[in-house]
């Protein structure tokens, strides 16, 4: 059933490639858990110890600021339909921020998604399957497109202003550094 490993191998590649959905948990020592649903075309493997993945602008940014002060992140991926599997990625994260120097590198690697605010590159560590016998199937539809629009309608002087009003801390306080000097 289940099994852990140091590394992606290329079933776990594909398997990755199909899903339309995955789930990011990080935390500090002393905050809040935060686990969030991500979609949009926005998870890429770079290597069997290396994934990145494109965030863009939300209510909070709790991802963001637990990776700069505790790099733990674990990602999963859960079979929907087909097969059942569960998926785990272990590892360090950083943080690219659009100021940085590898952030045109690393946005290349996926679409034009508006409101993108940072990269997460994990160094995999620990790989861990499940059987998922327990997740439901469930169809996918199509994508949402109500985060897109808003960010296309907010334009990049609107964004800039919504991660300066709400998304330069966590909820628990700690700082996200989304603005360069702020």
């Amino acid at each position: 059933m289940g099994k852990q490993i140091p590394e992606l191998e290329e079933q776990h590649i594909e398997f990755i490639a199909a899903q339309k959905l995955f789930f990011v948990g990080t935390a500090t020592a002393d905050s809040r858990i935060n686990v969030s649903p991500k979609g949009m075309d926005a998870f890429r493997v770079l290597g069997p110890n290396r994934v990145i993945w494109l965030n863009v602008t939300g209510s909070g940014n709790e991802t963001s600021a637990h990776i700069q002060q505790d790099g733990r992140m674990t990602v999963m991926f859960c079979a929907l339909t087909g097969k059942p599997l569960i998926l785990r990625l272990y590892g360090q994260a950083r943080v690219i921020h659009p100021y940085d120097a590898d952030w045109d590198e690393l946005f290349a690697h996926f679409p034009a998604i508006p409101g993108a605010r940072q990269v997460f590159d994990l160094h995999v560590d620990l790989v861990q399957t499940s059987c998922g016998m327990a997740v439901p199937f469930f169809d996918y539809v199509e994508e949402r497109e109500q985060l897109s629009n808003w960010a296309r309608k907010q334009g990049e002087a609107g964004i800039h202003q919504y991660w300066h009003d709400k998304n330069q801390q966590s909820l628990d306080g700690i700082p996200t550094h989304i603005l360069e000097g702020e």
